[in-house]
């Protein structure tokens, strides 16, 4: 039994399989056709239709339902993050994957490619005062520049980083470069035509420098196994081209202009064997790969380690403060600390980061390694001070009376008495909650912070594979976390020794 037709027998409908055990024959169905995209990407790849929500439109969305027709199957949507798309076809979860997808060598070397269906530019978006300043990459000395992580421009910006002396930044999506420039966080974003001529219509304030500082293209990607589909496909993305089926597709979108023609009358003539000259890199071997990217993930294991010890040192001062309130506090401390512990407990740790990163913009604007630690550290106190609490509470009240009868102030019964046995009683969950920070400062890249996790995100989609970056990541974050455990267990058993 074939992948395509396995996942078919998964699509039938109980009631088809209900009819078959009573004697009916069940009812025909339609070959499928899943392809993967990702909707957070919006128009005019692919987005939720606002008249349906269930729906999803856009070029991208178009083109697969001609590839679907002409293969005389229905089309079928699978939501996938951007960045998991290559992984995720490479393991079968759909058939193909569009969604403004790049052609790059090392997805030419890790799947198969179809042949490319649209040629984009990646262009400078820039402030609108600021156009013509900031025309090239040379310009951009020591300034911030925004893009799309794991994408060819991002590549682009790295290669011309020691050149050319400018700070890449990485984002998640393609929405939040754009307002950050427009906000003055960055001087300028590097993206895909389509992207910035969409994004200046949404932000106000922006205008594009005309020259183009590299061209891509986009393509269908399969899994390496499966290339007879991907012939098929050719044929048939080519027939678009030459019946007007991809030009009315386009310029109902409002993305065809006339490099397109010249562009698919290159693809007909045979002239897309190789990605276009994209200004990046070419792809190394996956083991040259790694020891290129070693130290970006060591200096991102940096980054987290600091952010992490940081957020740890804000949560437990916090904490401390918190527990001591809600236990010494009046009726008002009590209750507004506890209001604290809830709110915060109750909602995500990536929603309090977008809150603080973007939400607070209009009224101060925080570095992102700022919003990050505040964000982490403000989280973990709540939990922090539960601990605090419990640990404070489970000191024996016979202690405490005593320790009154004999004269000591409350002060000086929490510094010398109750302090002291509620943190050796405190001290595994705060090594596991420590621990935990370390793997959830993860977290931060959604506001531009490039930990590890990030870093080796990145890596695994510039490579086309997580198994090296994975495995790098998992040790970097083992040798980081096991000696703080041995510590506390040292800890532990020293203290229990000589109570």
């Amino acid at each position: 039994m074939t992948r395509a037709s396995g996942s078919a027998l998964l699509l039938v409908s109980p009631a088809v399989l209900a009819g078959s055990f009573l004697g009916a024959a069940p009812a025909p169905t339609s070959p499928v056709l899943r392809w993967g995209g990702d909707a957070e990407g919006g128009a005019p790849f692919v987005e939720a239709d606002p008249s349906d929500p269930a729906r999803v439109r856009g070029f991208d969305v178009e083109v697969a339902e001609a590839i679907a027709r002409g293969l005389g199957r229905e089309p079928r949507f699978v939501q996938v993050a951007f960045s998991s798309i290559d992984a995720s076809v490479a393991r079968g979860d759909f058939d193909i994957g569009m969604s403004g997808v790049e052609d790059t060598p090392a997805r030419r070397e890790m799947l198969a490619a179809t042949v490319p269906y649209f040629e984009f530019r990646e262009v400078l978006t820039v402030r609108a005062g600021d156009r013509g300043r900031y025309a090239r990459l040379d310009h951009l000395r020591g300034r911030r520049v925004g893009t799309l992580a794991a994408t060819i421009a991002y590549e682009i910006l790295l290669a011309g980083r020691g050149r050319y002396g400018y700070l890449p930044v990485s984002y998640d999506d393609d929405v939040h470069p754009y307002t950050d420039l427009a906000e003055g966080r960055l001087d300028a974003v590097l993206l895909d035509n389509i992207i910035a001529e969409r994004s200046v219509k949404r932000v106000a304030g922006l205008a594009i420098e005309p020259a183009a500082i590299a061209t891509g293209r986009y393509v269908g990607i399969l899994s390496r196994d499966n290339t007879a589909l991907r012939d098929r496909i050719n044929g048939i993305l080519e027939d678009r081209m030459r019946d007007g089926t991809l030009e009315r597709i386009y310029r109902k979108w409002g993305i065809w202009d006339d490099s397109q023609a010249e562009f698919f009358r290159n693809v007909l003539a045979g002239a897309s064997a190789a990605p276009a000259s994209s200004g990046a890199p070419a792809a190394p071997s996956p083991w040259a790969a790694a020891v290129r990217y070693i130290p970006s993930l060591l200096r991102a294991a940096l980054i987290t380690l600091a952010l992490s010890c940081a957020a740890m040192a804000l949560a437990v001062l916090l904490g401390i403060g918190i527990a001591a309130g809600r236990i010494y506090g009046g009726l008002l401390v009590r209750s507004a600390l506890t209001g604290y512990v809830e709110l915060v407990r109750g909602t995500p740790v990536l929603l309090q980061l977008f809150v603080l990163y973007y939400g607070l913009s209009a009224v101060v604007r925080l570095p992102a390694f700022a919003a990050a630690l505040l964000g982490l550290g403000l989280n973990y106190a709540a939990y922090e001070s539960e601990i605090y609490r419990g640990a404070l509470e489970a000191v024996s009240r016979v202690q405490l009376e005593a320790a009154r009868t004999l004269g000591l102030t409350e002060w000086l019964i929490l510094r010398l008495v109750r302090g002291p046995q509620a943190f050796r009683l405190a001290l595994a969950p705060m090594t596991n909650d420590f621990v935990a920070l370390l793997k959830d400062s993860s977290l931060v890249s959604v506001i531009t912070v490039v930990e590890l996790t990030k870093q080796t995100a990145i890596f695994a989609t510039n490579i086309g594979s997580w198994v090296v970056p994975g495995a790098l990541c998992a040790a970097i974050y083992l040798a980081m976390s096991l000696p703080l455990s041995r510590l506390a267990r040292r800890l532990e058993h020293r203290w229990s020794a000589t109570s």
